[in-house]
């Protein structure tokens, strides 16, 4: 098990495994250690070799090429800031992004490269659709402190805002997983997630922490998924609940599905019955529900044991974070009491890039009563802590909906909609209702032929104010480019 050491490190020096072991993994083959080494070195050297100055942003716009997974050490290692842009973005958000970075340096490739427009590309921006080799820098010694990547959320609730990670984030998010999680050096990891999103990079940093093996992958079908954890021995895989779902309607074959030891899930909360089919479908496997937030990347986990017996729960904090229950007034929630969850401690991001003011509203000092002094994340997220300290996540606070006079989390009834077999997914959103103040309005997953039943059921086990007035039906849901349901477009939608 990786130890717990608090103090950290350049990012740069997370490749810990021994020069023999495998690092990387894809169709190209395998890397290892020390060729990753090398690799990171003379991206290295290359980006040095482009005049920047140092602390400049260089951004990247790639599928999980070797380029993509080098460059968050490669750019630290030059004394730059990297700023990971999702594939799947569009033009004009790609635009955002390196406007709003101010990236000097955009790395991409040539089917990407072609969709851009003039004015797209900031005047000091150079374009790149590949990178040489420069000469080999050595392991950097960046004061932890310093910024070391801007990672842009994925937008649900307004225009993307680049989130200011330093090295001592990056490095103790890797430590904190990697312990947790227990990874040893044959396990191997795949990559399905974003390398822009927090938890799709955290895979990378995490496993090399570990000294394992990280297997990239941009699949196009569920089936792919399925065929990587077979072709490339896969150990460990990681998704949001869309992604669960999906996965939960291919066929696995048994030998395959019990090859994997763990799951993990972040991104959203797990149904029960996500849950109970993931715990059916993969018995072997210990299942980690967790809870994160790109502005403290990660604040808890579950214990897999406890799993069965809480499948509600988002469990407790993780390894470095000091996480919080707090009232309105800033006091501790007592148990039971719902209450803001607020995160302190060394994975705190330096707030928002060049955004002073919802830097203030997001960042501020911690509970009077917390352990750890100096600036919190206050999420906005409502939790209830119980007896036990176990936390159960409940709503964000701008989507609990408010109907009758009573305070209804979407999640609860999300997880009464989905818990039997009409359908596997469902956003509940409140609409503007003269009578109740709001309605609550269903957007699922089907055809709607099984709503009578749906109905039926509901009304045995909802109260009155909890059921849904009306239901939209949908052959597929919105997602939004790290893989979660988009509630903001559908709220949009239904408005």
């Amino acid at each position: 098990m990786v130890p717990l050491d608090p103090v950290p490190l350049p990012i740069d020096h997370v490749l810990r495994g021994e020069p023999d072991t495998v690092a990387l993994v894809d169709r190209a083959g395998v890397v290892r250690y020390a060729a990753a080494e090398e690799a990171v070195a003379r991206l290295a050297g290359w980006l040095a070799g482009q005049s920047l100055a140092r602390g400049a942003r260089v951004a990247t716009w790639l599928p999980k090429t070797r380029e993509a997974c080098w460059m968050p050490l490669a750019a630290a290692r030059a004394g730059l800031v990297h700023v990971p842009i999702n594939p799947l973005l569009k033009r004009a958000q790609v635009a955002h992004i390196l406007a709003d970075s101010g990236a000097a340096l955009l790395l991409t490739h040539a089917p990407r490269a072609a969709t851009l427009e003039e004015g797209d590309l900031p005047g000091a921006c150079a374009l790149h659709v590949a990178a040489g080799q420069g000469d080999a820098l050595p392991r950097s010694r960046a004061d932890a402190d310093a910024l070391a990547a801007l990672l842009y959320t994925s937008g649900s609730t307004g225009r993307p805002k680049g989130v200011m990670l330093s090295h001592a984030n990056l490095w103790l998010g890797a430590i904190s997983v990697a312990h947790y999680l227990a990874l040893t050096p044959d396990d191997r990891v795949l990559g399905v997630l974003p390398l822009s999103f927090d938890y799709g990079q955290n895979q990378l940093l995490s496993t090399w922490a570990a000294g394992a093996s990280v297997a990239p992958l941009d699949y196009l079908t569920p089936r792919d998924v399925v065929k990587a954890v077979e072709r490339l021995e896969i150990t460990t895989l990681a998704g949001v609940p869309p992604l669960w779902v999906q996965l939960l309607e291919t066929d696995w074959p048994k030998p395959t599905a019990t090859r994997l030891r763990r799951l993990t899930n972040s991104g959203g909360a797990l149904t029960l019955a996500l849950v109970r089919g993931l715990r059916t479908r993969f018995p072997d496997a210990r299942l980690f529900a967790m809870y994160g937030l790109t502005e403290a990347f990660r604040s808890t986990y579950l214990d897999p044991a406890l799993v069965d017996d809480y499948p509600e729960s988002i469990g407790r904090a993780i390894p470095f974070a000091e996480v919080l229950v707090v009232r309105p007034d800033g006091t501790r929630a007592a148990a039971d009491e719902p209450g803001e969850l607020v995160h302190a401690g060394p994975l705190v991001a330096q707030g928002y890039w060049q955004d002073a003011e919802r830097t203030a509203a997001r960042f501020r000092p911690a509970p009077a009563f917390a352990r750890v002094g100096g600036t919190a994340v206050w999420s906005g997220d409502t939790v209830v802590e119980g007896a036990d300290g176990l936390l159960r996540f409940v709503a964000r606070a701008d989507e609990m909906i408010k109907t009758a006079g009573n305070r209804v989390s979407p999640q609860d009834v999300e997880e009464a909609v989905t818990a039997g077999d009409e359908t596997s997914e469902a956003v509940a959103i409140g609409v503007p209702d003269a009578r109740l103040g709001q309605a609550i309005l269903v957007v699922a997953r089907g055809d709607g032929s099984g709503e009578t039943a749906l109905r039926e059921r509901l009304k045995r086990g909802l109260p009155g104010f909890m059921q849904p007035a009306r239901y939209v039906w949908r052959a597929e849901l919105p997602r939004n480019a790290n893989g979660k349901l988009d509630r903001a477009a559908l709220r949009g939608e239904v408005a």
